[in-house]
This record gives C-alpha cells, sequence and structure tokens, in this order.
C-alpha cells in the first residue's frame, strides 16, 4: 500500500480497515505506535480481527495484548459497578454510569476494547453528602488533598475531587451535572435523569442513546487535554453507527436534543469532525440541522485548523506545524469556557505556579530515589 503520508496511517485503517491487507512491515509498526500513544490498540485489534492472516506476528502480539488488558479492565470495572449500586442502594439513589463504564454496562459495542482511566457516575445534587459519607466508608477517599483544589471542585466543577478506592486503587469521578455550573453552556441535569436508560443490572442506568452521545461530544470538545482526542471521536462515531441501526432517524434527533440541553455547539463540531476525520455515518440532513448552531465563517476556520492538528494520534508521526501551539490554545479554551476571566486568569495563574513548584520537588524525588536503588 503506497501512502503519501503516514501521518494519516492509523485514520486511514480506521476508516477503511481493508487498506491494512497492503501495509509493510514498517508500517504496521508505526501504525501500532500510533494506535498505542490514542488508547486504540485494542480498538484496532478488534477493527483489523478480519485482516488477521495478513497482520505481522509482532503486531499481532502487541494488539492481542492490549485485548487482553481490555478484557481484564472490563471484568474490574464490571466487579466495581456492582460494588458501587451496593453503595448506591444505601444512599437511596440509582446507580447512574456515565462514558466509558456506562459503554460497559450497557453491552454497547464500542465497548469493545474500550480502555479507561476511572469510572465516572452522575448524581444528584443533594445527595452528594449522603453519597460521599457512603463511598468514604466503603473505602473511597480524595485524592486532593490541596484546600484550593478541594474548594476549586466543590464551588466550580460539576464533579466532586476525583476519589480512589484504597484497597483496589480504583479512579472514581462524582458528578453532579455534566459540565461546571459556571461554563458557558448549562444543560439541565434534570433533564438528564428524566431520560435515563436501564442496564441488564436492576437498579444501575445510563443515560439515554442521544445523551450518551451528546455528552460524549460535551465532554470532548471541552475538555483541554487531547493526547486522547482522536478516542474520543472514535467512540462518537461508533456510537452513532450502533445506536442508528434501531433507530434510522437517530441523528436527525440529535439536534433538537442538543437545543434541549443547550449543547448545541459542540454536538455541531462532534458531526463535523466525526465526518470530516472518520466519515460517520452522519446524513447531510441532521449535519444541516446541527450546523443551524456553527460558529461565524472565521471562527470556523480556525476551529477547523487547531482541531485537525488536535484530532490526531499524539505521535510524533502524526505532529504537523503548529501541532503543539493549537493543543495549547485548545487547553486554554476549556478552561475559558469552564469559568469566567476573572476566576480564570487567577486559577490559571495559581495552577502555573504549583506546576513550577513541583517540578523541582519531583525531580529531587526522583534522584532521591535512585540513590536508594544504588
Amino acid at each position: 500500500m503506497a501512502m503519501d503520508n503516514n501521518r494519516q496511517l492509523l485514520v486511514s485503517v480506521l476508516k477503511a480497515p481493508s487498506l491494512c491487507e497492503a501495509l509493510s512491515s514498517r508500517q504496521w509498526e508505526l501504525l501500532v505506535r500510533q494506535a498505542r500513544s490514542s488508547n486504540l490498540l485494542a480498538h484496532l485489534y478488534h477493527t483489523t480481527r478480519g485482516f488477521s492472516s495478513n497482520v505481522p506476528v509482532e503486531a499481532l502480539a502487541h494488539m492481542e495484548a492490549a485485548e487482553v488488558v481490555s478484557r481484564h479492565q472490563r471484568n474490574a470495572v464490571l466487579n466495581e459497578i456492582h460494588l458501587l449500586k451496593a453503595i448506591m442502594d444505601e444512599v437511596g439513589t440509582r446507580l447512574v454510569l456515565l462514558k466509558g463504564s456506562a459503554y460497559i454496562a450497557a453491552g454497547l459495542a464500542v465497548a469493545n476494547g474500550r480502555l479507561l482511566s476511572d469510572i465516572d457516575i452522575l448524581i444528584n445534587k443533594n445527595l452528594l453528602p449522603q453519597a460521599e459519607k457512603a463511598l468514604a466508608l466503603n473505602g473511597w477517599f480524595s485524592i486532593h488533598h490541596d484546600r484550593y483544589d478541594d474548594r476549586y471542585y466543590r464551588k466550580w466543577m460539576h464533579e466532586i475531587p476525583p476519589l480512589v478506592q484504597v484497597k483496589r486503587q480504583t479512579n472514581l469521578d462524582v458528578h453532579h451535572t455534566i459540565l461546571p455550573p459556571t461554563a458557558r453552556y448549562k444543560p439541565d441535569p434534570d433533564k438528564l435523569f428524566n431520560q435515563l436508560t436501564a442496564t441488564s443490572q436492576q437498579g444501575v442506568f445510563t443515560l439515554s442513546p442521544q445523551d450518551i452521545v451528546i455528552h460524549s461530544a460535551t465532554h470532548l470538545f471541552h475538555e483541554g487535554e487531547f493526547n486522547h482526542g482522536l478516542r474520543d471521536l472514535v467512540d462518537i462515531s461508533e456510537l452513532i453507527k450502533e445506536f442508528s441501526q434501531d433507530n434510522p432517524d437517530f441523528c436527525e434527533n440529535l439536534p433538537a436534543r442538543a437545543r434541549e440541553l443547550d449543547l448545541s455547539r459542540p454536538l455541531f463540531y462532534a458531526f463535523r469532525y466525526a465526518i470530516s476525520i472518520l466519515d460517520a455515518p452522519i446524513s447531510e440532513t441532521a449535519y444541516k440541522m446541527a450546523s443551524v448552531e456553527k460558529p461565524n465563517g472565521l471562527t470556523l476556520a480556525f476551529m477547523d485548523f487547531i482541531f485537525d492538528r488536535a484530532l490526531t494520534p499524539h505521535h510524533s508521526s502524526c505532529n504537523k506545524t503548529l501541532s503543539g501551539l493549537s493543543r495549547w490554545i485548545l487547553y486554554i479554551r476549556s478552561h475559558y469556557l469552564r469559568m469566567p476571566t476573572h476566576l480564570l486568569i487567577p486559577h490559571l495563574i495559581r495552577k502555573a505556579w504549583k506546576r513550577r513548584i513541583k517540578k523541582p520537588h519531583d525531580e529531587n524525588r526522583m534522584e532521591a530515589h535512585k540513590v536508594e536503588e544504588l
């Protein structure tokens, strides 16, 4: 297979898996590296399974190892869901899962090969004190001990400080809505709770199919770190593909629901880049409906430029001119979307100062660790 630009190698194979049949050994090596850096290596295994006879042994070994990790994590997540459901029973509420854990609990195809960094749940804000207490009694404690960080989460964010299970070291994010209350867009969490979808496990729920896609879009296009941006865009494309199989009008119904939730702009971006980058199965009608909320031409051209660089594998072979600057702009943008300027500037200054103080401390600690090893 002759490729003009190996920068597009992973994306090309994701869009047309049969292309992998013509890859050279060196291209397979690069493909594995790009997929690993995007957290898509196990997903690539599932994508190329029909062509396994043409996969080099070394590449297949890497993909199979990633799949083993994915299956192990899936089982661990299902076990955590069972335990969290019991805790929510104590609180007297349903367990509502978000993102990757929701995909697993709902048995969605996108969960195949999907790796998670944490489990995300959604709880009514009024129940947070009881939920936090019940979680603490079951070994879930905050990893943030800094007073400012704790206050930042509790006053300005859409979640409490992240929790870790002391025995199993599982990470848990407890949300009370899906965007910070200071954010420009203000989705009403009650509207999410009113359209939950039950899973096969009694008392365990996910958002509705429409809200799952809209939340995935909102998370991606309000994100400040794009290390796994392509993975999240793949999620959106795969979710749309799966939900559209049961409901041919699924995409056409999304823009109206996004407007109801005040999340039209992130859905527009999700449609635009899922189509342009991954050839997602989104009809022209649905895209036109979502385009009502698009930004002006100059802003859109600028967003195309930076997202074209951010929504690629986080690998050196995929970098373009100004890729680093584009990711930095999106990092600043994510904070700008979360909070007003009078809160944003002091917050960013404090974060920069903490990083400056923490880095020498971490380096000294690493040096001390090396001495101990010697």
